[in-house]
């Protein structure tokens, strides 16, 4: 940030704090420093690949949005934001749940020059996702499961509610229904697999629940913008 040192690289502290991300964006929402734990999580070789980009370069939409939200309301108000409870996929490509806590940077004149967060797994403590345990189950065990058939009955069973109960819950609290989240989570893995193996990709289509590689391959461009393969050789 203009306020500090360009050999300051404050950034380099969170490296020795385990499983904390921590990002700094300028007034146009713009990554200006990252540590290793925030840019690895993105499937980034180096920060490089994420400075200068905003959100919705390196997030879904609707994340992106939220993030923006927050980001917006950090500056405007020049308050922080505190133990954000969102849910991210880490670095195995399943998903989890994260805190995130967010703080204005003052400029030396005192007016806000950008926002700045840690972003750090809740590490067991469940009694901060009170408002959402309900919903928790059911995504415990899309992470635990996702590879196997899943139906929504069963899904909203294991919440306590009914089927047309769960799915408007979960779209309020991730905005999305439980079966496209599936899908996103089987793919997410599935990403990690192309990347790190040599496997056919029917191989990988049928180990993460589905039924063919031709349905494999129309929801991960679906979801991805691109095949399968051409995800592999590109990355």
């Amino acid at each position: 940030m203009r306020a500090l040192s360009p050999d300051s690289h404050f950034e380099v502290l969170f490296d020795h704090l385990p499983g904390v991300s921590f990002f700094a964006k300028n007034l146009e929402y713009k990554i200006v420093s990252a540590n290793r734990a925030f840019w690895e999580r993105l499937g980034c070789s180096s920060e490089d690949e994420v400075i200068g980009k905003n959100d919705y370069e390196l997030f879904p939409e609707r994340l992106a949005s939220k993030f923006r939200s927050d980001d917006e309301a950090v500056i405007q108000s020049g308050e922080p934001k505190l133990k954000i409870v969102e849910l991210f996929f880490n670095l195995q490509g399943l998903p989890d749940w994260y805190f995130t806590n967010k703080f204005p940077v003052f400029g030396r004149d005192g007016s806000v020059i950008g926002v700045m967060g840690t972003v750090q797994s809740y590490s067991g403590e469940k009694s901060a996702l009170t408002p959402h345990l309900q919903l928790d189950r059911a995504v415990s065990y899309i992470r635990d499961h996702f590879q196997e058939h899943i139906s929504m009955t069963d899904l909203a069973k294991r919440t306590g509610m009914s089927v047309r109960q769960f799915n408007r819950r979960f779209r309020e609290v991730f905005g999305t229904n439980p079966s496209t989240f599936l899908i996103k989570t089987r793919i997410q893995a599935a990403c990690e697999d192309l990347r790190s193996s040599d496997r056919q990709i029917s191989e990988i289509a049928l180990d993460y629940g589905f039924c063919d590689q031709s349905s494999f391959t129309q929801h991960f461009k679906t979801h991805m913008g691109i095949t399968p393969a051409r995800y592999r050789k590109e990355h």
